[in-house]
């Protein structure tokens, strides 16, 4: 049974960041590790979430009805995440970088996965949107992370955080779904071993993307490894804040929902709503 609040709303927000403006090169704080650390990130999400809408399409047959309504809604949030990432990342290259290599590794990850069987893209899937729900969760919940960022950008990930908190327990309840037949320790083994990879996979990944970003602005070396480093495990510390989450994955009876965060959903909608308002 799905531990999905009951009273979830999986609402499609049609928002358009940035459109007509120039993104800072530097857009983050003026700080070009931070910048690069969301820039990498951001490459991977519009052939990423298409690959997650897919993965979890093909097992919607069967569905229980609300479960079906949950995937429609998840397609409609995933499809609009790709289209305003391809407008930010359109930005990134505008301010002068060359994001091919990383765009070519994810097309290397993609292509391996789906030369498995469908069910191994859904455990992917349901591994990296736990992944991000996490990520999305330290974004909102702590307003250091887009301190003194470019207002547009600030925007458009705060709305990404918010969906992807909120669609959360889709690909992990569709999974759960389709492995109904497994026994549960099968279950957790296979998904326990598709986080460590997708894991493994995500930070190495991500960290020669950032590398690779601030090599283009004439940054390598130690200390620039040192700053990456206290960047994502010091202060603010992203990668270090979710790991009671990402640990929380391997427990028995996880669930995305076990942790009821839609106090922050709500709280960045009022934000937002009181922002639009203000500026009009």
């Amino acid at each position: 049974m799905s531990r999905t609040p009951s009273d979830l709303s999986i609402t499609p927000r049609d928002r358009r960041f940035g459109r007509g403006d120039a993104t800072p090169r530097w857009w983050l704080g003026n700080d070009a590790v931070a910048t690069a650390f969301y820039n990498a990130l951001s490459v991977t999400f519009p052939k990423g979430e298409g690959f997650f809408v897919d993965s979890v399409r093909r097992f919607r047959d069967g569905t229980p009805p609300r479960l079906a309504g949950e995937i429609a809604a998840f397609t409609k949030q995933e499809v609009m995440h790709t289209r305003e990432h391809v407008a930010f990342n359109r930005r990134v290259v505008d301010a002068g970088y060359d994001v091919s290599r990383l765009e070519a590794k994810v097309d290397e990850r993609l292509a391996f996965i789906r030369s498995r069987p469908a069910i191994a893209s859904l455990a992917a899937t349901m591994a990296l949107e736990h992944f991000t729900a996490i990520l999305a969760h330290e974004l909102l919940a702590d307003p250091r992370h887009l301190a003194d960022a470019d207002t547009a950008a600030a925007e458009m990930w705060r709305w990404h955080a918010i969906e992807e908190i909120e669609h959360k327990g889709v690909a992990y309840d569709t999974w759960m779904h389709a492995t109904r037949d497994w026994p549960r320790f099968k279950r957790w083994r296979v998904k326990s071993k598709v986080m460590l990879l997708v894991t493994k996979n995500f930070l190495v990944d991500r960290t020669r993307g950032v590398l690779d970003l601030l090599a283009q602005d004439g940054l390598t070396g130690p200390r620039v490894w040192a700053r990456m480093a206290w960047f994502a495990f010091g202060k603010p510390g992203m990668m270090r804040k979710i790991l009671g989450a990402w640990v929380d994955f391997f427990k028995p009876g996880f669930h995305p929902w076990t942790h009821d965060d839609r106090a922050l959903i709500a709280k960045s909608d009022s934000d937002y709503g009181a922002a639009v308002m203000a500026a009009a």
